[in-house]
């Protein structure tokens, strides 16, 4: 292999290690595979989030024999090198998996070696192996690195690649034309090494690259090295090249419109893509992909697909471009769904006809028809997937599949995998056996919910819950340090894709609109509206003051109204339905003393659903309420004199109100914001789909609440 070089100055990746962290790591291979994998996963120009694999081989004590044998430390099946920990790796023998070549019965054979991998398992705590594992076991080095570059992947799948390959790196990088992963792919790549003693890498057809280095540090210098010359020889024909894919056809939006054109579009898109499941969508108008979209050339490339497994696995064989005008306007629901419905319908024709061409006896059935990417020249790119990670992770692999077209037209022409080679990859048994053993999706897997006030108390237990179950929710409130906070909260417990956030107050009307629109943008619509915002106020009839009065059914009947009313609009353009819950209290059925403003505001909550319930049926959209009494744990009701209020109500002081509350329960028991949210969650979960315009009690047990 040829030198490695010591400058660190790259332009076109990161240079990360650490001299200091990787000292303390010295003398475990293991650990510095570990810590080369995470650096080179947080670098996407390097490798996309799941692509790739790293490996290692080190010296081991054979537990049996205590004679000391080689150990090969690779990244698992589905794991993301990252994000690797020692417990997502697979370490096998070396000699174990070399000699299963003795037994290796062909190419058409190629999937029953996967399980005779677990022949050669070391380490019984292992992951499983992945298809990837003889590609590394059948090369020599002790540290190899296969990633999936934009810009290696520009030069693999473009027509003159092989060429191209020789002539840059001078006969120091070998080739391997496609080939599906596998035990034959392997022995190719040993094959190539042999034939080409010295390179320091190997570039695979349409795939990836191969790089390699006797310690850690070496290899992941080589790495960066041959990837910036790629980029590098990339950037110099862009100069030669003139315009990118043909130049510019139409001119995007400006920013603003952009968004407010998608966020008015997400909705009626995702209720196309969700006629067999709900999909969660994601939304971007990064400046690459506009370039791509608004090119003269996106009619001659979008069609053609993806080049890399690893891209058209999350992105279907090719993208839905919409016919639809920039700027135009989008307001006549029923018009433009009417000029979409066509253009879905030939998609799932098309997708249809790929799958009866290409299937196999064997082959898995049908999956969903539906576009995963969908392009909407001078706005953006829409995506749609089972949950927001896996959208959001297709679109960030659309965007490599940009970048390598980009490269491959600048160098020469872009190709694309044959479609039966692509069919082969996206139906095949193994990655079917994959998808088999995922956990089954929860209740609220697809499921988009707004909880108005949901940054404490009752409103983010729901919140909490509904992420649980597998949902995804938009936080708001009116205190933006405390959505803040909530934000920061989630983040760190259930990740970047499990929320967005916008402050709302229902009082609004901008307010309202915003907010929806942040869902559209972030998740693609809204399935579930929890009207939880609410406030109390305490007082004689003579004590009431008018902005009491209008504070109170602003905040409750009127901001129950107008939030409902635009996640109807919503609903409505989606068409899969919804459901709509709105936290209402015993008061609405009570009446007690010193609460006429309030017990009435919530009598008029509690009619209204009723009312929206009847209303709404034809839609699909549920409409339920729940009554909850004294949940006082972190929430904002007890604000502002309410609970000195009731207290002096009620002739007790503040600290004996909770008490007090459960002693007057049937069941004495205390309300917590958790015993709200599995309420809202009983109707929402799939249990009660069939149920609307009804009322669920929360309140320990009050005879004087009991519905009559």
């Amino acid at each position: 292999m040829s030198e490695v070089k010591t400058n660190t100055t790259f332009k076109h990746v990161s240079y990360l290690w650490d001299e200091a962290k990787a000292a303390e790591l010295e003398g475990d291979e293991v650990a510095l595979l570990i810590y080369r994998s995470n650096l080179l996963g947080a670098d996407l120009r390097l490798t996309n989030y799941g692509g790739g694999n790293t490996s290692c081989k080190t010296t081991a004590k054979n537990p049996l024999t205590g004679q000391d044998t080689e150990v090969m430390w690779i990244k698992g099946s589905g794991g993301d090198i990252g994000t690797l920990k020692k417990s997502g790796l697979a370490a096998l023998y070396v000699d174990r998996l070399r000699s299963l070549e003795n037994v290796y019965r062909g190419i058409e054979h190629e999937d029953e070696m996967v399980e005779l991998f677990n022949h050669s398992i070391f380490d019984l705590a292992s992951k499983a192996p992945s298809i990837d594992t003889p590609l590394h076991g059948f090369l020599p080095f002790k540290h190899i690195d296969h990633l999936h570059p934009d810009a290696a992947i520009a030069i693999a799948a473009a027509k003159d690649g092989k060429r191209i390959t020789e002539e840059l790196f001078g006969g120091a990088i070998g080739w391997v034309d496609w080939q599906r992963p596998g035990f034959d792919l392997g022995l190719q790549l040993r094959q190539c090494l042999n034939e080409n003693p010295g390179i320091r890498g190997i570039m695979l057809g349409s795939h990836g690259l191969f790089t390699w280095g006797d310690t850690a540090y070496e290899s992941y210098m080589n790495t960066l090295e041959v990837i910036e010359q790629c980029a590098e020889y990339l950037e110099e024909n862009y100069a030669k090249k003139g315009p990118a894919f043909g130049g510019a056809k139409i001119e995007s939006l400006p920013s603003e419109q952009r968004l407010k054109q998608a966020a008015a579009l997400a909705p009626v898109l995702r209720g196309f893509c969700s006629s067999e499941r709900h999909m969660v969508g994601h939304f971007t108008d990064d400046a690459r992909v506009l370039e791509f979209i608004n090119s003269n050339d996106l009619d001659r490339l979008a069609p053609m697909g993806t080049s890399c497994p690893d891209h058209f696995l999350r992105t279907k064989i090719s993208p839905l471009v919409l016919d639809l005008q920039p700027g135009e306007d989008l307001s006549d629901v029923k018009a433009l769904k009417e000029r979409l419905a066509p253009a879905f319908e030939e998609y799932r024709q098309m997708y249809t006809q790929y799958y009866e061409s290409c299937k196999h006896p064997n082959s898995p059935a049908i999956r969903d028809a539906n576009p995963v990417i969908i392009l909407f020249p001078g706005v953006g790119m829409f995506s749609f997937s089972k949950d927001k990670q896996t959208a959001r992770v297709a679109s960030e692999f659309y965007l490599n599949a940009i970048n390598v077209m980009k490269g491959a037209e600048a160098i020469s022409e872009y190709t694309s995998l044959p479609r039966q080679e692509a069919f082969d990859i996206e139906y095949w048994l193994l990655e079917e056996a994959k998808l088999q053993r995922m956990p089954k999706p929860k209740a609220l897997s697809g499921k988009i919910a707004l909880i108005t006030g949901s940054a404490g108390g009752i409103g983010k237990a729901i919140a909490k819950k509904f992420v649980e179950e597998g949902g995804v929710v938009i936080l708001n409130d009116m205190n933006e340090e405390r959505l803040q906070s909530a934000g920061e909260e989630f983040k760190k417990q259930y990740g970047k894709d499990s929320y967005a956030t916008a402050t709302l107050d229902v009082t609004k009307a901008d307010h309202i609109q915003d907010a929806f629109e942040v869902a559209a943008l972030a998740f693609g619509g809204i399935d579930i509206v929890i009207n939880n915002a609410g406030l109390s106020i305490s007082k004689t009839i003579e004590g009431h003051s008018e902005k009491d009065w209008d504070l109170l059914y602003d905040v409750l009947v009127k901001g129950q109204f107008f939030v409902t009313q635009a996640a109807v609009e919503v609903m409505r353009k989606q068409a899969i339905g919804g459901d709509v819950i709105n936290i209402v209290s015993k008061n609405a059925l009570v009446s007690g003393p010193n609460n006429a403003g309030y017990g009435s505001a919530k009598a008029a909550q509690l009619h209204l659903s009723r009312l929206n319930a009847a209303e709404l049926g034809a839609d699909g959209i549920r409409v339920n309420v729940v009554n909850p009494d004294a949940v006082i744990s972190d929430s904002n009701i007890w604000a502002g004199g309410w609970a000195e209020g009731r207290a002096k109500a009620y002739g007790i002081t503040v600290e004996e109100l909770p008490a007090y509350y459960a002693k007057r329960t049937l069941l004495n028991q205390i309300i917590l914001p958790d015993d709200i949210a599995n309420a809202c969650f009983a109707f929402v979960g799939g249990l009660l789909s069939k149920s609307t315009g009804n009322m669920l009690n929360v309140d320990g047990g009050v005879a004087m609440a009991f519905p009559r």
